[in-house]
C-alpha cells in the first residue's frame, strides 16, 4: 500500500540549520566533517538522512541534539539559537525537547523494560507513563522483562520508548537498525513510524541503507560534509513493504 504524497505545505521549521560546519583538529591534521550545510526539519515531519560513512550524518545529528557546537554557522531550534546556548542551556534544552535513539541500545541490565523507561519520566516534565510509551512501540506485555531476556529488536524498541516517554519534540535516530536483521529492524520501523505519525514528534534517522528512504516525507543525502541532494519522497511505504 502506497501512503500519502508527503507534507505539501510545511509548518514552521523546528530545526534550521545555516551554512554549519565542523573541523576536528588532532595535532597538525585537520578533518572538515561538515563544508557549510544548510538545512531545516519541520514540525511532524519524517527525513532520512543517507550517506557514505563519514559523510557528516552523525556529526550532523549531534549538533542538531545539542551534543556538539559547530565551528562555524548557526543552528535554530524554533526560535532560539543553539549555537549561543550555554552548556547548561543545551543540557536543559536535551532533557526538555530531544530524544535520542543509537545503534546500540544502551539499557541498564538491573533493570526492567518498565523501569528503563522509567528513568527518563522521572527528570520530565510531562512525560506519559513508561506502561503507554512501551505500549505504543508494541511492548506493553514485556514490562517486567530485563533486558537479557528481551530480542535485539525488543530492547531497540525499550531504547525508543524512553526516548518518547518525556514527549520530545524531535527525535534523533541514528543509525537504530544497524544492529538488526530484516525482520527485526522493519518492527523497529514500525515503531518510529507510528511516534510520527500518531504523536507527530518530528523523526531523523540516519542510515546507510537507502531502501529506508521509502518511509520518510524527506531524504537528505550528505557526501564529504556537504548536503548533495534534499528531496521528497513521493511514493512512501508503510515499513512493512520495505524489502532489503
Amino acid at each position: 500500500m502506497t501512503l500519502a504524497a508527503p507534507l505539501s505545505q510545511p509548518p514552521r521549521p523546528v530545526f534550521r540549520a545555516e551554512e554549519v560546519t565542523r573541523v576536528y583538529r588532532t595535532g597538525a591534521v585537520e578533518v572538515r566533517a561538515l563544508r557549510g550545510i544548510s538545512l531545516n526539519l519541520y514540525e511532524g515531519e519524517m527525513v532520512v538522512l543517507l550517506g557514505a560513512s563519514g559523510s557528516g550524518k552523525s556529526t550532523l545529528l549531534n549538533i542538531l541534539g545539542g551534543l556538539d557546537r559547530p565551528t562555524g554557522g548557526r543552528v535554530f531550534f524554533r526560535d532560539t539559537e543553539l549555537t549561543q546556548a550555554s552548556e547548561a542551556q543545551l543540557t536543559a534544552f536535551r532533557r526538555a525537547h530531544v530524544g535520542f535513539v543509537f545503534q546500540f541500545y544502551n539499557l541498564v541490565p538491573s533493570l526492567t523494560a518498565r523501569e528503563n523507561v522509567a528513568l527518563v519520566t522521572e527528570i520530565a516534565a510531562n512525560p506519559m507513563p513508561p506502561e503507554e510509551a512501551l505500549e505504543r512501540v508494541g511492548l506493553g506485555h514485556r514490562l517486567h522483562h530485563f533486558p537479557a531476556e528481551l530480542s535485539g529488536g525488543e530492547q531497540q524498541r525499550v531504547a525508543i520508548a524512553r526516548a518518547i516517554a518525556k514527549r520530545p519534540d524531535v527525535l534523533l535516530c541514528d543509525e537504530p537498525t544497524g544492529a538488526l536483521d530484516i525482520a527485526t529492524g522493519a518492527q523497529v520501523l514500525e515503531a518510529l513510524h507510528s511516534v510520527n505519525r500518531d504523536l507527530g514528534t518530528a523523526t531523523v534517522l540516519i542510515t546507510h541503507n537507502a531502501v529506508i528512504q521509502r518511509i520518510a516525507h524527506r531524504v537528505v543525502v550528505l557526501a564529504d560534509g556537504r548536503v548533495v541532494r534534499d528531496d521528497p519522497v513521493t511514493d512512501r511505504l508503510q515499513p512493512s513493504e520495505l524489502s532489503w
